[in-house]
């Protein structure tokens, strides 16, 4: 009888150990998917930012352009050059 109960015990000890471990995965796995979700949209920011990064180096580096000097006054600050007339079209 003595090992009968030890052997019930022991796979009761078993059987919680193994419901132990199978939560302990789940967590991890939940916790690795979390990270690689937030490592995805940590690369989509710094592709973004990359981005913005070389086109400011660009502006700064074209800078002294006369023909890029000429747009920005033209669509940002609506200037026009002398002699030249701007139409707007409505529907």
């Amino acid at each position: 009888m003595k090992t009968k109960k030890a052997g019930i015990l022991t796979k009761l000890v078993v059987l919680a150990l193994l419901i132990a471990a199978a939560t302990a995965l789940l967590n991890l796995r939940s916790q690795i998917l979390t990270a690689q979700k937030d490592l995805a949209e940590a690369q989509a920011q710094v592709a973004a930012q990359t981005q913005v990064n070389a086109d400011l180096a660009d502006a700064v580096e074209n800078s002294d352009d006369p023909e890029r000097q000429a747009d920005i006054a033209r669509s940002k600050l609506g200037l026009v050059a002398p002699g030249e007339r701007v139409f707007y079209f409505t529907n």
